[in-house]
């Protein structure tokens, strides 16, 4: 575990600690009720291992959840905490709510079964009014991270080290309650193009949107708000519309933007689109690990501070790899001008030769129809990328999403694409970043680690290079592993590794963009354990370029697809 490795001799991350200010961040931006209690903080944990306090949302692998014993694999972790509910709320119904949990989750409310979801990334709650006492409560949940290549897993590995990582186990987002009436909003869908927001509310058929002084009756739970004077989101002008939805006893605040996403031929060459004009995405690679937290940080704070430092390096783009934030990342993203790349979950096998060592060598042709057999798995990840385009689809930060990530797990991406189109048809769509492309894609996306940059083969679609870099420069007071060192090319000074990274921007990015490069991932946002390619150290300590290095190569990037 991180914490017996090495994080002991680190501070919490950029100096921050968890407190009870964490608490003042509602876990669910996009729908805000101004009545919520937290249920984070102290709760009780056994595992095989021992018996200790933890501090929730942390997972037990991690510093800053306090746990000091061992977790074992495929075993039960059983929390248990009490609560009151507030005499305020009587009459009320009761809705309890988990952020997430790794992997298999049975939750229990005064012994009564109440709840189970077997998704280690997307939030599930339940209405657990008839289980509650007057006086006190005592919630259990049973978790089990088993690591099965059946379900999502992303990066975790029991074996950790080189791209793969710690494990997170049981509660590793927020848990909350919140009351409502009995008649209640229970879900908000809000598609927008340049012009307009429909508005679509589930559990009320009639209501009111009211915004910017303006009210827009609901009729059978829809309302169409078209604003004078639009204002369109970018990542150089954020503008996000509040808006407020009435129904009946119910109350809920929320926000859209307006923006447009299409692909263009510009002067002969594809181009995506930003509000009807050609944009380059210039972006990194975000994995969202923490020296402390692994998938949290120490408060929610923190999304803002990679968000701002990420911004003024020039990067507009961040692709959140193999890993779904919690609400406050993706609504710091909309309300600070960030845009996203959102990968799905990778579930299957992992193949090593099959995955990585062939295709890195030029086998990039070889069909993805039959990688993943296992027909449990292919249900399971269609499953969850539904889930997660419907759990994410109104945050207007989001531009793209990745169905699979350099093979793994890969099987027919382009009937995934058609299943995704139909779901948002709003968004651009990379069915596979890096490497076997299928015939039905948005764009035509590379990884390149070794040799000269290149556009891809299919130039009748956007090209974007999804993944490039990994440039090493270790600060050891800053880094995880002293004697192993995971990236691409290693500098021994940061003089060394600032000079390289502008050679290849200038030198490779720039005249490709010019050519009909539309987006570039650069890797990445923050060292990950071995991996020290970050332009953060581990840590979030140390960063390793300056505004004046990168200032002129976000200007070029931009002068280069509108030229």
């Amino acid at each position: 575990m991180i914490k017996d490795v090495f994080i002991k001799k680190l501070y919490t991350a950029d100096g921050e600690s968890f407190s009870p200010d964490a608490e003042k961040y509602y876990p669910r931006p996009q729908m805000r009720r101004r009545e919520w209690m937290s249920l984070d903080g102290e709760w009780d944990l056994e595992a095989e291992g021992g018996a200790a306090k933890i501090n929730v949302p942390f997972c037990p692998e991690s510093l800053l959840s306090g746990f000091e014993h061992p977790v074992r694999y495929g075993e039960t972790l059983r929390y248990t905490r009490s609560f009151s509910v507030p005499e305020a709320w009587r009459g009320m119904r009761i809705i309890l709510h988990f952020g997430a949990v790794s992997r298999d989750a049975t939750v229990y409310l005064n012994g009564q079964k109440v709840t189970e979801n077997g998704n280690a990334y997307l939030p599930f709650s339940a209405d657990v009014t008839d289980a509650l006492t007057d006086g006190g409560n005592v919630i259990t949940v049973e978790a089990v991270n088993d690591l099965s290549t059946k379900y999502p897993y992303g990066k975790q590995k029991i074996d950790r080290g080189g791209m793969w990582y710690t494990p997170v186990s049981g509660i590793w987002q927020s848990v909350w309650l919140e009351p409502v009436p009995e008649r209640h909003i229970e879900s908000l869908s809000i598609k927008c193009d340049g012009t307009c927001a429909d508005i679509e509310v589930a559990g009320a058929a009639e209501g009111e949107v009211v915004c910017l002084g303006e009210r827009y009756p609901l009729e059978g739970g829809r309302a169409r708000v078209e604003p004078d004077g639009v204002k369109l989101w970018s990542p150089e002008s954020p503008y996000l519309y509040d808006f407020t939805v009435k129904c009946g006893e119910d109350e809920v605040e929320s926000y859209f933007a307006l923006r447009t996403l299409t692909v263009e031929k510009v002067c002969g060459v594809m181009r995506l689109c930003l509000n009807g004009k050609p944009y380059f995405f210039h972006g990194l690679l975000d994995q969202g690990y923490f020296s402390d937290g692994i998938y949290t940080p120490a408060t929610p704070a923190m999304y803002e501070k990679d968000i701002l430092a990420m911004k003024s390096l020039g990067f507009n783009t961040l692709r959140k790899h193999i890993k779904v934030e919690p609400e406050q990342f993706y609504y710091d993203c909309d309300r600070l001008g960030m845009i996203v790349f959102q990968d799905m979950i990778n579930n299957g096998r992992y193949r090593f030769l099959h995955d990585t060592v062939l295709p890195t060598l030029g086998a990039r042709s070889l069909s993805d129809k039959n990688t993943n057999r296992d027909g449990a798995s292919r249900s399971e990840f269609l499953s969850s990328m539904e889930k997660t385009v419907c759990h994410l689809s109104n945050h207007p930060s989001i531009c793209l999403w990745t169905i699979f990530n350099e093979g793994w797990g890969q099987f027919d991406a382009g009937g995934a694409y058609e299943r995704l189109r139909a779901l948002d048809p709003s968004r651009f769509i990379d069915s596979a970043s890096g490497w076997f492309t299928p015939s039905m894609t948005d764009v035509d996306s590379s990884h390149i680690y070794f040799g000269k940059l290149k556009l891809g083969k299919r130039r009748d679609l956007p090209q974007i290079l999804s993944e490039f870099g990994g440039y090493v420069w270790k600060d050891p007071e800053h880094s995880f592993n002293l004697q192993k060192t995971y990236g691409y090319r290693i500098f021994k000074t940061r003089e060394e590794f600032a000079s390289a990274f502008r050679k290849v921007y200038l030198s490779e990015v720039v005249p490709l963009a010019k050519e009909g490069l539309c987006a570039s991932i650069w890797t990445q946002v923050s060292d990950v354990e071995d991996e020290t390619n970050g332009l953060y150290t581990y840590d979030r300590k140390v960063l390793k370029l300056t505004p004046e290095e990168t200032k002129d190569i976000c200007e070029a990037l931009q002068n280069a697809v509108t030229e």
